[in-house]
């Protein structure tokens, strides 16, 4: 598998990688988390213009998707039931996704964000169970509610780095 930045060219097999996640999240017991369409096409499109948006091939195919967003995330300023560990700038990972035709994407994105920063940031929904496990497996630790943009809950977690 590879790993690079996608571009304007991968949008349509992008936005193919997002609706079989969402059907796999629907048949395992998670159709609400994605369940309206999302991530739109207008914000993949942001996130490929941004330079945020990564996608991982095998043999030229594109099965799977994943934002690495630098820099405050809103949604995380207030959090229910914890505390951030540190307040430290860091890297929020986003829309991870996979067409179930490839395996271990959420560590690949991991490896790439720590890369760039040493502190991450990922929400997830309390039905996602993959990504509460692919979560911890990294290292994450759970570090309370936030409320995202249509002020539905997420699980949020967190992972500091040691210095290298």
């Amino acid at each position: 598998m590879t790993v690079r930045q996608a571009t304007r060219a991968d949008l349509d097999q992008v936005m193919a990688v997002y609706a079989a996640a969402r059907e796999f999240m629907r048949r395992s017991g998670n159709p609400g988390q994605w369940g309206d369409g999302f991530p739109p096409r207008e914000l993949i499109e942001g996130r490929i213009g941004r330079g945020e948006l990564y996608v991982v091939t095998r043999e030229g195919a594109i099965h799977a998707a994943f934002a690495l967003v630098p820099g405050r995330d809103a949604s995380y300023a207030h959090i229910e039931g914890g505390t951030w560990e540190s307040d430290a700038p860091y890297v929020t990972l986003h829309q991870v996704a996979s067409d179930g035709q490839v395996h271990g994407v959420f560590h690949l994105a991991v490896g790439l964000a720590l890369e760039r920063c040493r502190h991450l940031r990922v929400d997830t929904h309390r039905d996602n169970r993959p990504m509460q496990a692919a979560a911890q497996r990294e290292g994450f630790t759970y570090r309370g509610i936030v409320y995202v943009r249509d002020h539905s809950p997420r699980l949020a977690y967190e992972l500091v780095a040691p210095e290298r």
